[in-house]
């Protein structure tokens, strides 16, 4: 069907948004021990999740429900307060479903299986397409050109890709296409992920954003679940529906406005951190001033965020920010600030120095403090004196410390002062 006689209304009034955000997000313990990991902070005053929810209101899509499962507490008090925003009366919604155990007895065993659970809501709703989301990555995209293509090309299931290198591509499930973007063949996590045609340096990756027609859908995940399988879209339906279905790649056309396409997995504590980094910079890679595609989230009321002192001389102190993102109400007391971000309400005392460093909510740091490629969770006091960055054995006896060096502190933790 040609683009110009396709209604974009009625694509977005007839899809419905299943956000999956029930997963543990092991890799980014300690950040998820006591959070979901869509609830994780991120860029000072967001949540990762609030990047998914933004670009499907950007994109007209205003019916959506959120699968969530583990510990949802946070994930829930911030969805309640920040994006209860749609008109129930004109049938449009972000709601949060638990596992319903309408099927079985126990949780999602996988994100094939969440859907599985849902299909009494999706007889509810009777959308003619769904689009799959996830709740853990950053990014922007308008998903109502994706709908187009996916009526445009009589597909089945759609599947939005973008190019990585090889290496990056064995964290992701890898798509080959024909000449009309048809996928052929598609392996998820591969060791040797099959290059592009053109390009042996780089592959066709998944984003993990689906657009299915919703009784191709149901039918594969009821066929799914009766077999002995994972239950995961990338290992099982995707393949299955390949070699039976109409399955298209979409190419990942970024609303950033950057030279580079911008989409950030956040699955690793050291991919966190360097997204986070990624907004410091001088010509930040992420644009979070586009007013033509903000970025919504909830935030407590806070005074403006102030520095306090100025240097006077040998011995002074100095409040000092430089190339870095300070939230409301934060106070940066004689303290110097690089290259890194402070969430709200968070308070550096006379003499430290915080630099390339993320620190949460209501975070207190002493005087003579010294913070250097750190993540600091909420409610943490560090008292006087203490170092964290500079020397990794210490740390590690402490913290946990990644493969390139970021040390965490753990929400509420105690610290005590070092040498």
């Amino acid at each position: 069907m040609p683009v110009e006689q396709i209604s974009r209304t009625r694509l977005r009034n007839s899809t419905l948004g299943l956000l999956l955000a029930g997963g543990q997000g092991e890799r980014l313990y300690p950040l998820t021990r006591d959070r979901a990991k869509p609830a994780v902070p991120f860029g000072g005053i967001y949540r990762i999740i609030d990047f998914t929810l933004s670009n499907c209101v950007n994109s007209g899509i205003r019916k959506v429900h959120i699968l969530t499962q583990y510990k949802s507490i946070s994930l829930d008090r911030h969805l309640a307060l920040g994006w209860r925003i749609f008109n129930y009366e004109l049938g449009e919604f972000i709601d949060t479903i638990p596992p319903q155990q309408r099927t079985s007895g126990g949780w999602y065993r996988g994100t094939a299986d969440a859907i599985f659970q849902n299909i009494y809501t999706l007889e509810r709703e009777r959308p003619r397409y769904v689009l799959i989301l996830s709740g853990d990555h950053v990014y922007k995209m308008d998903y109502s050109e994706m709908l187009v293509a996916h009526v445009e090309k009589g597909a089945d299931l759609t599947i939005a890709c973008i190019e990585a290198s090889i290496e990056d591509a064995r964290r992701f499930g890898v798509a080959q296409v024909d000449a009309d973007n048809r996928i052929i063949g598609f392996e998820e996590k591969p060791a040797a992920p099959k290059p592009l045609p053109d390009d042996p340096t780089k592959a066709l990756a998944s984003m993990g954003i689906y657009v299915f027609n919703t009784d191709s859908l149901v039918r594969s995940v009821v066929a799914d679940a009766k077999r002995d399988s994972t239950h995961d879209f990338g290992k099982d339906i995707i393949p299955a529906m390949v070699k039976a279905d109409k399955v298209y790649a979409y190419n990942f056309k970024d609303e950033n406005k950057k030279e580079v396409k911008y989409w950030r997995d956040i699955g690793t504590i050291d991919a966190y951190w360097e997204a986070n980094m990624d907004l410091v910079q001088v010509s930040p890679l992420f644009n979070l001033y586009d007013k033509d595609w903000p970025i919504r989230t909830h935030q407590d009321q806070y005074p403006p965020a102030k520095t306090v002192f100025a240097d006077v001389g040998p011995g002074g102190r100095a409040g000092m920010v430089l190339q870095s993102l300070v939230s409301s109400g934060c106070i940066i007391s004689g303290a110097s600030v690089e290259r890194s971000i402070l969430s709200p309400d968070v308070r550096v005392e006379n003499y430290s120095q915080v630099t390339e460093s993320i620190i949460m909510e209501g975070v207190r740091i002493g005087s003579w403090c010294r913070l250097r490629r750190c993540i600091v969770d909420k409610g943490v006091v560090i008292p006087d004196g203490a170092q964290i960055g500079f020397n990794r054995d210490e740390d590690a006896k402490r913290f946990l410390v990644t493969e390139k060096g970021i040390a965490v502190v753990p929400k509420e933790a105690a610290i005590g002062a070092t040498e």
